[in-house]
């Protein structure tokens, strides 16, 4: 079993910056990539930013520039530093990781979500 837990998500005003983080536990082997993504109401989800083991990193273009993924493999940590918060950027925002277990199995796994809401 793998769990997901993402913190850091808040009420924050537009130009201001918000940490999220996230947690991956379980049964873990290896974790691959890791990624964010966030979907705001009638919208799909979107990829925000996605880095591999080895860190090398991808990101939306609406949110270059402005934030920054980054992993401890050793504490199976993601997290994402936001800055200059648009109004835009208000969604929900979900931790994914790629997660190889020790029962020889491959998936992807989520986190439950957290409110990011940006005011203008």
């Amino acid at each position: 079993q793998v769990q997901l837990v993402e913190s850091g998500g808040g009420l924050v005003q537009a130009g201001g910056s918000l940490r999220l983080s996230c947690v991956v536990s379980g049964s873990i082997f290896r974790i691959n990539d890791m990624g964010w993504y966030r979907q705001a109401p009638g919208k799909q989800r979107e990829l925000v930013a996605k880095i591999t083991r080895a860190g090398s990193t991808d990101y939306a273009d609406s949110v270059k520039g402005r934030f920054t993924i980054f992993r401890d493999n050793a504490k199976h940590t993601v997290d994402l530093q936001m800055s200059s918060l648009e109004p835009e950027d208000t969604a929900i925002y979900y931790c994914n990781a790629e997660v190889f277990t020790f029962q020889l199995r491959t998936g992807n796994y989520w986190g439950q979500g957290t409110q990011v809401t940006v005011s203008s």
